[in-house]
């Protein structure tokens, strides 16, 4: 039996605060993030993490905004060119991976205070999460078109998001720094 193995981390914006620099994400942050997916994937072949880094970006690309949904992470689907069993153990670390890439972030951001400036941001990036998942992502958009269940399919959505026609951070701030990281990928390690 052939197993598929599909994996994702991603850091999407969901944090706030725009005293912390990038929209509310640190670049320490965002480093640490990929550093431990690296690790991750380093276990079992160093070529891996630039490979699902790419793919990630690729994948996460919301075509109508020409931007990416969050800052990257890594994404596999379909590796059956691999041995099952290592891709067992390889979902498996990179599954194992999200608390200490995550966790870390949210225990020093979860106490700082934000504006209705921040939450409005938030909402906004939280409305490109919504399009992306409606539009272009292969489980929901698969589970809506095969009658799956609806109340599964949709659960990931975020309870509020937002959207203001033609928005645009004003160049220089720390909200447009964020956007130019999700328009344009970087190399964050």
């Amino acid at each position: 039996m052939l197993l598929r193995k599909i994996g994702q981390a991603d850091l999407a914006m969901k944090l706030m605060h725009s005293k912390t620099g990038m929209g509310g994400v640190k670049r320490r942050d965002v480093k640490h993030f990929h550093s431990i997916q690296k690790q991750a994937c380093d276990k079992f072949d160093p070529s891996f993490y630039p490979r699902f880094k790419k793919w990630c970006d690729d994948y996460f690309y919301i075509k109508h905004r020409d931007e990416r949904r969050g800052l990257g992470g890594i994404f596999f689907d379909d590796l059956n060119d691999y041995d099952q069993e290592m891709l067992l153990k390889f979902s498996t670390e990179c599954a194992n991976s999200v608390v200490p890439a995550y966790i870390p972030i949210v225990e020093k951001r979860k106490d700082m205070e934000f504006t209705e400036q921040n939450k409005a941001w938030q909402q906004l990036r939280r409305g490109r999460y919504v399009e992306f998942n409606l539009v272009y992502d292969r489980g929901t958009t698969f589970g809506l078109k095969t009658g799956g269940r609806i109340e599964s399919i949709l659960v990931s959505l975020p309870l509020s998001a937002r959207w203001e026609y033609d928005h645009k951070p004003e160049e220089g701030t720390e909200e447009w720094k964020l956007l130019d990281a999700c328009i344009n990928p970087k190399e964050w390690i």
